[in-house]
């Protein structure tokens, strides 16, 4: 307002009620309430069952973030989506107490985006479910279809993509 770029007007009109959040750094009790709400949330949304250890999460705590909820969100995605996900987190933690890049931080993450992440780890979701009642229903792809509510088209074209083959068992040469 005083540089003439928000009108003083629409600003007593929108400021009827402050509300005044602390930012998470001054909150950190409420750390592990918010990791483990996120930390279930994208294990469900990418088929995981990622856990994080209590040092990990002692040092979500200790962590120092200026991206507020919004970056302890996205750090909790990338533990999740990525394989090594929480090495990331700890490179992460090392870079910043010494300032400098971390020697183990992953290539993954200095050239992808988090949308590339989030797909790349909802591409891999999706395999292993398909897989996985492929397996179930031994293969009858209609069944299969059926149960994941795709048209069999699109299920011969999601095989083909992930270039899914049964399995054989070994003993019998019987497809499984």
């Amino acid at each position: 307002m005083a540089r003439g770029e928000f009108r003083e007007d629409l600003y007593y009109r929108l400021n009827v009620v402050e509300i005044r959040i602390p930012p998470l750094r001054e909150r950190k009790e409420e750390i592990p309430l918010l990791a483990s709400c996120f930390l279930s949330r994208f294990n469900e949304r990418y088929g995981r069952t990622k856990q994080l250890s209590p040092e990990t999460m002692t040092r979500l705590t200790e962590h120092s973030r200026s991206g507020n909820v919004r970056e302890l969100e996205n750090v909790i995605r990338r533990m999740v989506v990525l394989t090594d996900g929480e090495q990331a987190f700890e490179a992460l933690v090392a870079r910043g107490r010494n300032g400098h890049a971390a020697a183990s931080w992953p290539a993954s993450l200095l050239t992808k985006s988090l949308r590339e992440i989030a797909r790349c780890g909802a591409r891999e979701a999706e395999r292993k479910a398909l897989e996985e009642v492929l397996e179930r229903v031994h293969w009858n792809r209609a069944e299969a279809s059926r149960i994941l509510k795709v048209s069999y088209k699109t299920l011969l074209n999601k095989i083909t993509e992930y270039e899914l083959v049964p399995r054989r068992d070994d003993r019998s040469g019987i497809v499984t």
